[in-house]
């Protein structure tokens, strides 16, 4: 992945985006081609030295039981939106503006490991469970594996498959407005909100915004020079 200097994550930020991952993209390369499946995961970085997505899949998707040929590739993303010049300031300011795509995206390389154990595959379950219902005892907490039927999820956990993608690399890149004006990413912040973006939102307010005006100060003071 293309990840100029202003666009890159650091080791802080991309773990925060592991923990917070919903669903992503699970790619592998077979010697039949390429098989991609969207799969929720959980991160757990006491895995190795990089740490492990865990997730399952179906037991009749494939990709789980068809060798790999190389790294497999989880593609994680936090937010990606459709970015219009109608809504920035600086088109009416200058109007040198074009439409753009922002997005924070992961992209986590690794060997995938196939789990056929029921007990293993029911802890992720549980896992992945709590990490979308909220932990046992919080305030937030809503239904639990344990709510299931007798039984009942003991056969569905037949169905499926435990999967572990364990961590060789990773290449991240938040392309989040960092190299436009500060009053075009509090616009872009404001109509994410409107929007029901909170990921994207949080993201402009909490990272970009800084990033955007000591880019702007820089500018200002070389113009000062000149």
């Amino acid at each position: 992945m293309y990840v100029p200097a202003h666009f890159a994550m650091t080791d802080d930020q991309i773990q925060d985006v592991l923990l917070r991952m919903g669903s992503a993209d699970l790619v592998t390369h077979h010697e039949s081609g390429l098989l991609a499946t969207p799969l929720p995961f959980v991160f757990d970085a006491s895995i190795g030295a990089h740490g492990a997505l865990l997730g399952h899949v179906a037991r009749n998707n494939r990709q789980w039981s068809e060798p790999t040929t190389c790294e497999s590739l989880v593609v994680v993303t936090l937010t990606d939106h459709y970015v219009s010049p109608a809504v920035l300031p600086s088109t009416r300011e200058h109007g040198r503006v074009v439409p753009t795509w922002d997005y924070v995206t992961v992209h986590v390389y690794g060997d995938l490991v196939a789990h056929d154990d029921l007990a293993w595959t029911s802890q992720v379950v549980r896992r992945l469970t709590e990490r979308h219902e909220g932990q046992p005892g919080s305030a937030r907490q809503g239904w639990t594996v344990d709510d299931a039927a007798p039984g009942y999820v003991e056969a569905m956990l037949r169905a499926i498959v435990g999967l572990e993608l364990r961590i060789t690399r990773i290449e991240a890149k938040a392309k989040m407005a960092q190299n436009k004006a500060p009053a075009d990413v509090v616009a872009l912040a404001e109509l994410l909100a409107a929007q029901g973006d909170g990921e994207g939102e949080r993201w402009l307010r909490e990272v970009s915004l800084s990033a955007a005006q000591d880019r702007a100060d820089t500018l200002a003071a070389l113009r000062r020079q000149t």
